[in-house]
């Protein structure tokens, strides 16, 4: 492929999260060689079947860069999602940035829920019972695998 724009101003150190089940946080670095005016702007598609959408909530440093998207409601899908950040400068054209990633790889699960321990006086000793987390998207509960550490005190 051909990149159009100034070697060096394309965005460095993509990354996202998925939290809370269906929040999503992005964000990005600069390029190191971007013009001191470069604005970037966030483009992704969540599945083909969607529609190509910009960022409705920029993250933004002291100077008014954006420098990361926040997302609501977001559906991990079984295909990879899009995303594309290109920037704008009025001295240079700047080089985009795209990648396709697996949501479900980048989501930070909630810790399992209703955790208790109930523990006899003899040796038998302890029954611990918990739920498994809530997720938008794992729909068979076996294939959480859990550790348990005991501290005794």
């Amino acid at each position: 492929p051909v990149f159009v724009g100034m070697n060096g101003s394309a965005i460095e150190n993509f990354s996202c999260v998925i939290y809370n089940i269906s929040l999503m946080n992005c964000t990005w670095q600069a390029g190191r060689d971007a013009p001191g005016d470069t604005q970037y702007f966030l483009y992704w598609q969540n599945s083909r079947d969607d529609d190509v959408t910009e960022c409705d909530l920029y993250i933004k440093d002291e100077t008014g860069r954006n420098m990361g998207c926040r997302f609501h409601n977001v559906r991990i899908e079984t295909e990879k999602a899009y995303f594309l950040v290109n920037g704008s400068s009025k001295d240079s054209l700047i080089q985009f940035y795209d990648k396709y990633m697996d949501l479900y790889k980048i989501e930070i699960l909630t810790p399992p829920l209703n955790v208790t321990a109930s523990c006899t006086r003899d040796s038998e000793g302890c029954i611990i019972t918990w739920q498994p987390p809530i997720t938008s998207h794992v729909e068979n509960i076996w294939c959480f695998q859990y550790e348990i550490s005991i501290q005794n005190k």
